[in-house]
């Protein structure tokens, strides 16, 4: 009898839940066949039979056990059922030639009497299996029309539809995770979050005019999340502050920027990195981006894709959020919160224009962040992306670059 137990998945993991069995007791399991799902506090994980035979599980879905613990055993010596490797072709069902169609009954005749009914209204009334008695006619004598058979349908309809129950699912350890972590960073942060807005019109004109040429050349699309990655990365590093973190009584900067990407995954919020995004063109984040993405989908983030992390962006302007006060992410010290893009007029040059704007919120702990380098951090956001050019002169005005000041 081969046992199988909870193996170690992360350094910090020391229990994990089943999330699905695949195989139940009894089925005969292929070597290398998947066996079951297991969901830890960060990533789903899938756990495979090591040896063919007949399956004992232990668990049932739901239960959290312990990493080395039994969750099956496999019967190696046990015979393999006849049929597993070719099942039998089942026969075709004969199929019958279809009975002929009966004629729709006609609705009965009815006279105008009081509470009877109209051929249409009574057709609706059928239908439904709305009993004529129980509907007040707005005819002449009583009798129901078409109109109040509507409106008996329309009542009949929202009956249906109303619902008092209630369902209770347990948490997963992914969603208790997430709660821990978030009530954390309120209650021991002094979180404080500062505004600005950004136009969007010299971001969205260079997509547009270099979109198609740019996915023929990178073989993905040009998206707002690089532009915005790489001006967080251009002021992180005017302001190592806003990339840092407290550690006890000693502050820790870093001189790469490490970019968490928050994506709402199936099983919950989940916030892959982009490692050292600063030394990366806007091709190869779009590229990262979408792979990590893609894995969120699937729940096939490692934990090390999911670690570290110097500075989050989160996107909620794809729900349609139009402002709010991101939550930071721990141990970081700051997060990014972009939002919908909406045409509003604004003055320029003393007219008033529309342009597409778009809100921007900085949350930051003010404990290692002072107002002056998150007012400044986030102005700077700002003018990269309504200047891209400062994008590939690291924000400096070229102009400057040109007179040497």
């Amino acid at each position: 009898m081969l046992k199988i137990n909870v193996p170690t998945v992360g350094e910090s993991i020391s229990e994990v839940t089943i999330a699905r069995w695949n195989k139940k007791t009894g089925d005969y399991v292929e070597m290398d066949e998947l066996l079951c799902e297991l969901e830890s506090d960060k990533a789903t994980f899938e756990l495979n039979a090591e040896a063919s035979g007949l399956l004992t599980t232990h668990g049932n879905e739901g239960d959290t056990i312990k990493v080395g613990d039994l969750i099956a055993e496999i019967n190696t010596e046990a015979a393999r059922p006849e049929g597993s490797v070719q099942p039998e072709k089942t026969a075709a069902p004969k199929t019958e030639a279809p009975a002929p169609a009966k004629k729709a009954e006609e609705p009965a005749k009815t006279n105008y009497a009081t509470g009877s009914a109209g051929p249409a209204a009574q057709k609706i009334l059928a239908e439904k299996g709305i009993n004529p008695a129980s509907v007040v006619g707005s005819g002449k004598d009583g009798r129901i029309l078409k109109s109040d058979a509507l409106k008996a349908e329309l009542k009949t309809t929202q009956n249906e539809h109303k619902s008092r129950v209630d369902r209770v699912e347990k948490m997963t350890s992914l969603r208790k995770t997430v709660s821990k972590r978030l009530l954390a960073a309120k209650n021991e942060t002094a979180m404080l979050t500062t505004f600005n807005e950004v136009d969007m019109k010299p971001i969205m004109d260079l997509r547009n005019q270099f979109k198609n040429q740019f996915k023929e050349t990178h073989g993905v699309n040009l998206g707002f999340m690089s532009f915005f990655t790489k001006a967080v990365c251009v002021a992180l590093q005017q302001f190592p502050a806003v990339n840092a973190y407290l550690n006890g009584e000693e502050i820790i900067y870093h001189d790469y920027c490490d970019i968490s990407i928050a994506v709402s995954a199936p099983k919950g919020l989940v916030v892959p990195v982009i490692r050292n995004a600063e030394s990366m063109s806007l091709a190869e984040v779009e590229s990262e981006v979408l792979r990590l993405a893609g894995k969120a989908r699937d729940n096939k983030l490692s934990i090390e894709e999911m670690t570290g992390g110097t500075f989050t962006i989160t996107n909620g302007g794809v729900f349609g959020s139009m402002l709010s006060t991101p939550i930071i992410n721990p141990p970081q010290s700051a997060i990014l919160g972009m939002h919908n893009i909406v045409e509003r007029p604004v003055v320029q040059n003393g007219q008033i224009v529309i342009r597409p704007i778009m809100y921007v919120a900085l949350s930051y702990d003010h404990r290692i962040i002072d107002g002056r380098e998150s007012v400044g951090f986030l102005v700077k956001v700002k003018q990269c992306l309504e200047n891209p050019t400062l994008l590939l002169t690291q924000g400096t005005d070229p102009n400057k670059l040109l007179l040497g000041l």
